[in-house]
């Protein structure tokens, strides 16, 4: 995917070519050894540059660079990271604004996933994010680098950091990572879903081509189970277009199960039929000259989480809708 790294420079790709690092970092001199000579470069060739980070390390990199950080734009991580679908769109929107008028620009991105107070499936589901980047931002002109704070995170996030990104960088030494997994290799990012306890009862109902019945139905359940305002409209929007893509490319109907489970609202929409799905669908950014195919980008987007699994006869999409 990318050209081997030097010893002592950050990844330094050719137009039209994606570079995803991660950083390995235990202080802010290993901070600043791999983003400073990247930023620098960037500026010299007048790439956009944004560094979405801590405030902490925000500070070091306008330190480091002086005046020549107000040529760059920066953004606090906890503001940015909150559910994977839109931060990817978030990502995707600024690539499309600052290539607009220059679509050979190359565009260079710090961003440090935020993993603090997250549960497992939320840390799984960021993992997959990452993994995700790799084909949302194939052959684009793009260079990316993911900070990891080795003093802070568990080990077990550090591990998948080094299998999500094709390098990887430690004291400001880049090289290949060795435990890298193509987001298409085999059944290594594919995981089966896990049952979900639900508090109370479920809501079922059985769809076909009239969804009528269904919003209406998932609009009541989302209610009852406290989902109210616009977080219902943003889950009966969603099941929505998850259906109308069940039928048009299923077998024609599926279920819909509702329930609340902890701090979120979960709906499996499930359709039969050879309908193939990849884990990472509605990563992709759609192709904006096709007027079909952004249901499931959009869909992403509007979920706190989306899970995608499928076997030989059934495609399942479930959706987490946080409470508040």
């Amino acid at each position: 995917m990318t050209a081997a790294l030097t010893d002592s420079a950050p990844p330094s790709p050719g137009d039209g070519e994606l570079t995803h690092l991660g950083l390995f970092y235990a202080g802010a001199e290993e901070f600043l050894a791999t983003t400073v000579p990247f930023c620098r470069e960037g500026l010299a060739r007048d790439d956009a540059i944004l560094a979405v980070t801590t405030p902490a390390n925000i500070a070091l990199l306008r330190r480091a660079l002086g005046k020549a950080s107000t040529r760059m734009e920066f953004a606090d991580a906890a503001e940015w990271y909150r559910m994977p679908g839109s931060t990817l769109g978030a990502y995707h929107r600024w690539v499309e604004q600052r290539t607009a008028d220059a679509p050979d620009r190359h565009v260079r991105l710090i961003g440090e996933p935020v993993w603090h107070g997250k549960d497992a499936l939320e840390t799984a589901e960021w993992t997959r994010y990452e993994s995700a980047v790799n084909v949302a931002f194939a052959g684009c002109a793009a260079s990316i680098i993911c900070p990891y704070d080795t003093r802070a995170l568990p080990d077990g996030v550090l591990a998948d950091a080094r299998r999500t990104h094709p390098e990887v960088a430690v004291g400001g030494v880049g090289r290949p990572s060795e435990s890298y997994a193509e987001p298409t290799a085999g059944e290594t990012w594919r995981r089966p879903l896990a049952p979900v306890v639900a508090e109370g009862e479920e809501a079922v109902m059985r769809f076909g081509a009239d969804l009528s019945p269904v919003r209406t139905a998932v609009a009541e359940a989302a209610t009852a189970l406290g989902l109210t305002g616009e977080r219902a409209q943003r889950l009966v929007f969603a099941v929505n277009e998850v259906a109308t893509n069940a039928v048009q490319h299923g077998s024609g109907d599926g279920r819909v199960v509702v329930r609340r489970a902890g701090g979120r609202v979960v709906c499996d929409v499930t359709s039969t039929g050879r309908n193939e799905a990849d884990w990472y669908l509605g990563y992709l950014p759609p192709d904006p000259h096709q007027r079909s195919g952004q249901g499931m980008w959009v869909v992403r987007q509007l979920c706190d989480l989306l899970e995608v699994h499928t076997d030989h006869d059934r495609t399942t999409v479930r959706l987490h809708i946080s409470l508040t």
